[in-house]
């Protein structure tokens, strides 16, 4: 299923106490999760962690900085966009769309808001210790206690204020309804949500005011995604449908069609837009796609799609069900997570070339995947020894980080500069002995 041999020995970054819905980078080395228990009294808290990334020369190790509760309901799905030096989040929670605005701090991190809260942290604390050894054990995670001077002072550091501001409802089913998926466009003028009712509403962002309200699909949504260009929004529900509608006017663009083998009924599980590295400009689109019922050697795919006309550029087998997807900021790679083995493997995005392939790193089913961002987001990247990390969480509570060694090749520039060079002296060589 792929080489290892560009594998970083892979590591378990922390263990949470709460179910994992969501994960996003805050910034460029700080990863906000997300989930809860739910309404139910069950004594397990919903809302927010944050932790600080940073490589130590070894690994990734993540530090724990802080943790904000949301009360009764869970925060199932959530997008991000930073805006004025503050990023304004909006979680998924029940049938709304809460919106929050964080704000970086610096400074010593404030005291917890209850002895609840406190109890709970110092619980999760006792497996969050991190080991300052080299073990890769799979079983410890790489984190880190907060950070103190000589004197055993508290540091001042960057920390977040997380404020909730407007709740929308964004699905009407008539039972139970429920948000199921939300993101901001990038130019952050948009939001799009979709949920149980099968509509797909775009709303203008931040104020939260409709904008389309979109009958799109038969059955409940499972994905949306903006085009980079922010004109597009592309849909994926358990109809088995994949429209690209019109931001501007709400209407449809196109449906994506593929001829599945063996007459088999499959269905779309997640859709990314990525733009294309060294052009901005352009961009490409990818989905994963599930048999409807598993049967034989049924498998699932990996798709790359022509944006111009809704067909297939590219297809890539593989002899599992998908459940996550994730693509780098800058369009370069992309990331699968499985369903049943809990893998996770890591794609050239041009080529749908195998560069990673890191099997069973969670006991269940990869709910997410999120790479570590290469491109300025308000902070310098994190410095590491690697060509690509993406971070991956399940309902196993478990959040790991994979990474991928460089491999040594030459970009495209420097191996026309070396074909020249070449060339140059072959001819001299050449036009030395005719003499």
């Amino acid at each position: 299923m792929g080489s290892k041999k560009n594998m970083v020995t892979d590591c378990l970054l922390a263990k949470v106490n709460f179910p994992l819905y969501a994960a996003e980078m805050l910034t460029s080395r700080h990863l906000l999760v997300a989930g809860g228990g739910g309404s139910a009294k069950t004594g397990v808290a919903n809302g927010f962690e944050i932790y600080e990334l940073y490589h130590n020369g070894k690994f990734f190790v993540a530090e724990e900085i802080q943790r904000h509760e949301t009360g009764s309901r869970a925060v199932m799905n959530m997008s991000m966009k930073i805006m004025d030096k503050k990023t304004v989040l909006v979680a998924g929670q029940e049938s709304h769309s809460q919106m929050f605005i964080v704000t970086p701090k610096v400074g010593q991190i404030p005291p917890k808001e209850n002895a609840t809260t406190t109890n709970r942290r110092e619980s999760s604390a006792e497996v969050r210790q991190r080991r300052r050894t080299e073990s890769t054990s799979q079983d410890t995670p790489k984190t880190s206690s907060t950070s103190t001077d000589s004197s055993g002072k508290q540091m001042k550091r960057v920390y977040f204020e997380i404020k909730p501001g407007d709740s929308i409802q964004t699905d009407f089913f008539e039972r139970e309804p429920l948000q199921r998926v939300v993101r901001i466009s990038m130019n952050g003028k948009f939001m799009a949500t979709g949920g149980l009712d099968g509509h797909v509403r775009v709303w203008n962002f931040p104020r939260m005011t409709p904008l389309h309200d979109i009958q799109a699909h038969q059955k409940e949504l499972d994905d949306i995604d903006f085009s980079p260009d922010s004109k597009h929004v592309i849909s994926i529900a358990k109809d088995g449908v994949a429209a690209v509608w019109s931001v501007s006017n709400g209407r449809e663009v196109m449906k994506l069609q593929w001829t599945p083998p063996e007459n088999v009924k499959y269905l779309y599980k997640r859709c990314r837009y990525a733009t294309i590295e060294g052009n901005p400009d352009k961009y490409r689109l990818f989905t994963i796609s599930n048999p409807l019922q598993k049967a034989g050697k049924q498998r699932g795919f990996l798709q790359q799609w022509n944006i111009e006309t809704g067909r297939l550029n590219n297809i890539v087998p593989i002899d599992e069900s998908l459940s996550a997807l994730s693509v780098r900021d800058d369009g370069r790679f992309l990331a699968v997570g499985t369903m049943f083995t809990g893998s996770v493997m890591i794609y050239i995005a041009f080529s749908l070339q195998q560069v990673l392939y890191v099997p069973n790193a969670h006991s269940m089913f990869v709910t997410g995947l999120e790479f570590i961002p290469v491109l300025n987001k308000d902070a310098p990247p994190i410095s590491s020894d690697t060509e690509a990390s993406v971070v991956s969480y399940s309902v196993d509570n478990r959040i790991c980080i994979h990474s991928l060694q460089y491999r040594h090749t030459l970009p495209a520039w420097a191996a026309i500069i070396l074909i020249v060079v070449i060339l140059f002296l072959t001819f001299l060589l050449c036009s030395y002995f005719q003499i």
